[in-house]
């Protein structure tokens, strides 16, 4: 059981990384669409349920591991920010999308939410491996 919980949390977690991929991508200078958004919000939506549900069922699963562990917590609240940030990016960047902007117009505002984003799924990541004070 362990196994297929760490598996299924796991692939959630790579899942995000579509999401990421993209809007780095499109911050990085590479042309977007609708269409590809599309798709990492899709990726963000469902991986963002599946790192919820199988995290917090491996941490109800494991003996030693309660949901009020600080770096659980911590995970939590940053994976909320992190969600946070990234609508804030989407919202803006279909704005954006949809008008003719110039390139340093675009990357202010959209760029920096995503990076805020990429930025606390880096410590949820760090949190998830290192488990400090479990």
């Amino acid at each position: 059981m362990y196994d297929t919980l760490l598996f299924l949390h796991l692939l959630g977690a790579f899942t995000v990384f579509v999401t990421v991929a993209m809007f780095s991508a499109w911050a990085l200078g590479a042309p977007a669409n609708r269409g590809g958004f599309l798709v990492a919000d899709w990726a963000w939506n469902i991986s963002g349920a599946v790192l919820l549900i199988f995290g917090v069922w491996l941490a109800l699963y494991i003996d030693g591991y309660e949901l009020w562990d600080g770096w659980i917590l911590a995970a939590l609240v940053l994976f909320f920010a992190a969600s946070g940030f990234g609508q804030r990016a989407r919202d803006l960047a279909n704005e954006e999308i949809g008008e003719v902007a110039e390139l340093s117009v675009r990357v202010t505002r959209a760029n920096m939410w995503h990076w805020l984003r990429t930025a606390a799924l880096v410590a949820v990541l760090v949190l998830m491996v290192w488990k400090p004070g479990a």
